[in-house]
């Protein structure tokens, strides 16, 4: 049975694959498997955080991966309003078709 390749390794694995070791064991292993946080919670607070610092390069995923974890579409959107007016309109504008497409995807 053939091993499926993480993200991360699907990533970067061919061009850094400690990076793509790193992000698998200690990222999305050590610190996204604390029990201080749901994973609901955590992916929330990490597309926030993507949508207000313009990383739409890891917004596609980590929307996928909050919508697995329970975060609601109209959640998403509801957090895409929110920050138009704590980080600003063309973080929100910005954020608005990669949600599209990533809705899309998902089939929701």
């Amino acid at each position: 049975m053939a091993h499926e390749r993480t993200p991360a390794q699907k990533a970067y694995a061919d061009v850094a694959p400690d990076f793509a070791e790193l992000s698998d064991r200690v990222l999305f292993g050590e610190v996204w498997e604390r029990p201080g946080l749901s994973p609901r919670d955590r992916s929330l607070i990490t597309v926030a955080a993507l949508i207000a610092t313009y990383r739409h390069n890891e917004l596609p995923g980590h929307v996928a991966r909050a919508l697995a974890n329970g975060v609601t579409k109209n959640k998403l959107v509801e957090t895409v309003i929110h920050l138009a007016f704590y980080a600003g309109w063309p973080t929100a504008n910005t954020a608005i078709p990669v949600l599209r497409q990533a809705f899309a995807d998902a089939g929701v």
